[in-house]
């Protein structure tokens, strides 16, 4: 995550977020085979926002 940019990021966010969603759809349909898979998508959803939230504080720069 360190390589990606700002954007890469925010479209990153929008794609695990959403494929969280149906994985807590197919939990609640009792069709989910692997339960840590939310585990780890949560803890990458956190992941990413720690580092944009970097971004914005200036703790992080973006190579130019």
């Amino acid at each position: 995550m360190k390589e990606l940019s700002i954007d890469e990021l925010k479209s990153r966010l929008i794609d695990v977020q959403q494929e969280l969603e149906e994985l807590k759809f197919q939990k609640a349909l009792q069709q989910l085979e692997n339960p840590l898979q939310l585990r780890y998508l949560r803890k990458e959803i956190a992941q990413i926002k720690t580092v944009l939230n970097e971004f914005e504080l200036g703790i992080r720069q973006a190579e130019a």
